[in-house]
């Protein structure tokens, strides 16, 4: 296993990531311990999960109810201190006032919640996982500051940020002298390349640290999905799996035979060919891709 420093910290993470939103939703506690394991065995150091990752997550309304923090929390007993644990705040976790967004109330409930869950008493990387517009970017980095100096939280990042949101975000941070996101983590793979047009060579420029998700563009790349009729028993295609189902198009299913040819010259699998894809991006900010159920 490789490893990198996350952005301009010191903090030395695996080049993969092990993303954890398939515990307790599609996959029982047994089977997600079995993972988590057989990954830090491989020299996996880096595990994201979110509190909004579980069942929850399925329902007409979406919701988070915890289930994957919570798995987390009781399989790392007694090592909790050998990984760099991220989790996220920010969307549902309920449908009343206040049970979404970056306000400070919100974020403060839920980083408690989430450090019971996680059965620790830090998180290494906290990250915001949506932009909230209707909550002032100063409140928010103000409530992860504190957070962060009352050591409930080492480092801070966001998930699905623009570059111009980071930008933002950093001279917030720079004129109240609060910390700044070393992170960010949108979504990136052979099919979704959007942000190679800004977002990647902002991040080389200002240094922050880019872990992905989806780099197997939630199974397509798998190549297991041959057209979109076709959608084997045990897919997440057939049961449902709506993020998936977008990348359905004609034009996809072109580019996943072009790839495949690709992968078969190089005598590799598709899959290795797309994670080598994502991970060698050049981009020296470049920390992480998460290879789960995604």
């Amino acid at each position: 296993m490789q490893y990198k420093k996350l952005g301009k910290t010191g903090l030395e993470i695996s080049t993969l990531c092990l993303g954890t939103m398939a515990f307790g939703r599609w996959i029982d506690e047994e089977a997600s311990v079995s993972i988590l394991n057989t990954a830090l065995d491989r020299g996996i150091n880096f595990i994201d999960t979110a509190n909004f990752y579980g069942k929850g997550q399925d329902t007409e309304a979406p919701y988070g109810t915890g289930e994957s923090e919570a798995i987390l929390g009781r399989a790392l007993k007694g090592r909790r201190d050998k990984v760099v644990l991220a989790t996220k705040v920010g969307i549902h976790m309920g449908h009343g006032k206040n049970e979404s967004g970056l306000s400070r109330t919100h974020i403060m409930r839920e980083v408690e919640n989430s450090l019971h869950r996680l059965q620790t008493d830090y998180i290494d990387l906290y990250q915001v996982h949506i932009f909230d517009p209707a909550t002032p970017l100063e409140e928010t980095l103000r409530t992860l500051d504190d957070l962060v100096r009352q050591g409930k939280v080492r480092y801070i990042g966001c998930s699905n940020f623009a570059a111009w949101q980071i930008m933002k975000s950093h001279a917030i941070s720079e004129r109240m002298n609060l910390e700044k996101f070393v992170s960010v983590q949108p979504q990136y793979n052979l099919l979704s390349r959007e942000i190679e047009q800004e977002l990647l060579p902002f991040c080389e420029s200002e240094g922050v640290g880019v872990m992905v998700y989806s780099p197997m563009a939630r199974g397509m790349l798998s190549g297991k999905y041959k057209n979109q009729e076709d959608a084997p028993p045990e897919s997440h295609a057939a049961h449902g799996e709506k993020l998936l189902k977008k990348y359905f198009t004609n034009r996809n299913f072109e580019l996943v035979n072009h790839y495949r040819t690709i992968a078969e010259k190089n005598e590799v699998s598709l899959s290795q060919f797309a994670l080598s894809c994502v991970i060698t991006t050049p981009a020296p900010a470049h920390s992480a891709s998460k290879p789960d159920a995604r």
